[in-house]
């Protein structure tokens, strides 16, 4: 479960990193950069919720 939530991070900040090269040069489609940023929600979502899953089915323990 580690290692997905790590996956699921560097695939956040690249996308977030893909909107951010969109917005500065500027001459390009914005589109692009708005693609890329709904991607990084989408990403983020899912992650939230694979993480609430894996606490619920106790792939990841909880503390006191």
């Amino acid at each position: 479960m580690r290692y997905v939530v790590i996956v699921m991070l560097v695939l956040i900040l690249g996308s977030l990193a893909y909107a951010l090269v969109f917005m500065t040069k500027g001459r390009d489609d914005p589109k692009k950069m708005a693609k890329a940023l709904t991607v990084r929600i989408a990403l983020s979502v899912a992650l939230f919720l694979m993480l609430m899953a894996g606490y619920y089915f106790g792939l990841i323990p909880g503390r006191l």
